[in-house]
């Protein structure tokens, strides 16, 4: 039972990691559903509160460098309100009409889009801040990569 559940511990990661590129995987939940499996499957006692108190501080940096990110790399490409709303659309939707490159172009077309249609502003501006969006997601998931990874060392530390 004991190789059952680090299994499943260690796919929760997994599945984690690959939720920083796919962003309709809810990365944190399975993060924070490893550490759960372990207490199920082993014993709580290990994962004091102060434990939770630390794994719920990067949960909530997580949550921040995604949204901070994303607006960071649009703004910082001239881009407005709507191409950061753009691009997040984009981000959701991109890879389930654009198979594995809609993980990229749909952030990007996203932003281009909603920037033409709603800012009314240039082609070149509009694809320096679809380019803006790139930027931010890939930024984003670098971040939220090394705080995942944080968060796990953290675990085994308490373990």
């Amino acid at each position: 039972m004991e190789i059952v559940g680090w299994f499943l511990i260690i796919a929760c990661f997994i599945i984690g990691f690959i939720g920083l590129v796919y962003p309709i995987i809810p990365a944190v939940v399975f993060v924070i559903g490893g550490f759960l499996l372990y207490g199920l499957f082993f014993s709580f006692t290990e994962l004091p509160w102060g434990f939770w108190v630390i794994e719920s501080f990067f949960v909530v940096l997580l949550f921040g460098a995604d949204m901070l990110a994303n607006a960071f790399g649009v703004k910082k490409y001239g881009g407005s309100k709507a191409g950061i709303w753009g691009s997040t659309i984009g981000l959701i939707i991109g890879p389930f009409i654009i198979p594995f490159a809609g993980i990229i172009l749909g952030p990007f077309l996203g932003a281009f889009i909603a920037e033409l249609l709603f800012s009314r502003t240039t082609i070149k501006q509009a694809i320096k801040t679809g380019f803006g969006s790139v930027i931010g997601f890939l930024t984003s998931v670098f971040t939220k990569g090394i705080i995942q990874i944080i968060m796990i060392i953290i675990f085994v530390l308490f373990v």
